[in-house]
């Protein structure tokens, strides 16, 4: 069935301003094109929803019926269409966001603030998940944007990068390597480190490089999160190797973040959007300030997530 808008408006505002002539001033159209809305839609329904004479225009038995349900099909419309614009207009609107638990912890909140500066209404969602949770989410369609660490080329995403996050050896100020500037994957051979999941990132890029140098784990403990192991460091039960952005110096009392080298091994961290998908205006909006943050000046989201 097709709906005629035109003819129910015409209608409508020719049953509440009582006439054609200044209905079609209220349209903006001519006499002549308003009439024609009218009878088309009459036409349609096979039904005479308004008399008219040389003196009076008055709406018929059945146009006075259908006058309420007409209204309001046009007062929705109208809203639904102003609400639209208003999104356009304003990025209103709310939208989901994936996110690696780290870059949540860090990177994000000054990020949410300054959005919440320029769109005060509008409401985030936020799905913390490991890397390879965020490119399903967004590749699915449960998230519009994500942020996660950079993977190989899917021609279904769209990957701007963002920063490098290199791997940090933390540990308590009382560890024997606390007062070092730097350590090396070498130093790694007798300590006893927490580590993570097998299905996070940051243990794969570990594993390699212990391999590499033929280094054994130690570690009696394995975790979900970055935030157990450096609660578990900080309680001193062992020490760590993380990501930068999961700790800012500072952050811990008596917990310090050291420089991981020979080599350093960096993580990407990258900008993720579905390819030949439109973002909301809400979300377009979030993915246009965390780009023009990264184009200004590369280094300051890694600064902030430091």
């Amino acid at each position: 069935m097709k709906i005629d808008f035109d003819g129910i408006q015409a209608f409508v505002v020719i049953a509440e301003l009582g006439g054609f002539n200044k209905a079609a001033d209220q349209l903006h159209i001519t006499q002549t094109a308003l009439t024609r809305r009218v009878q088309k839609l009459e036409a349609y329904l096979g039904l005479k929803l308004i008399d008219r004479t040389t003196r009076q225009v008055a709406l018929s038995a059945v146009g006075r019926d259908f006058l309420p349900q007409a209204r309001s099909i046009v007062n929705d419309m109208t809203s639904a269409v102003e609400r639209l614009k208003d999104m356009s207009q304003h990025a209103k609107g709310n939208f989901t966001l994936a996110c690696v638990p780290s870059m949540a912890a860090h990177m994000l909140p000054d990020l949410i603030k300054r959005y919440a500066d320029v769109c005060p209404d509008n409401r985030i969602r936020l799905l913390d998940a490991a890397s390879y949770e965020v490119r399903e989410a967004v590749l699915h369609g449960q998230a519009e944007i994500g942020i996660a660490i950079s993977g190989e080329d899917h021609p279904e995403l769209i990957e701007t990068p963002l920063f490098d996050d290199p791997l940090m050896f933390i540990c308590r100020d009382t560890h024997p390597l606390h007062s070092q500037s730097s350590v090396t994957w070498a130093d790694m051979r007798d300590a006893d480190l927490i580590v993570v999941s097998n299905f996070m990132a940051t243990r794969v890029f570990m594993n390699y490089q212990l391999a590499k140098h033929g280094i054994r784990l130690n570690g009696n403990y394995e975790v979900q999160h970055h935030a157990t192991a450096i609660n578990l460091v900080a309680a001193g039960v062992g020490c760590a190797i993380l990501p930068s952005s999961t700790l800012n110096e500072g952050d811990r009392p008596h917990v310090r973040k050291i420089p991981l080298t020979g080599p350093v091994v960096k993580r990407k961290i990258a900008l993720l959007r579905r390819k030949n998908t439109s973002l909301s205006p809400a979300a377009q909006a979030f993915y246009a300030l965390i780009n023009k943050e990264h184009l200004s000046s590369p280094k300051s989201l890694l600064r902030k997530s430091k």
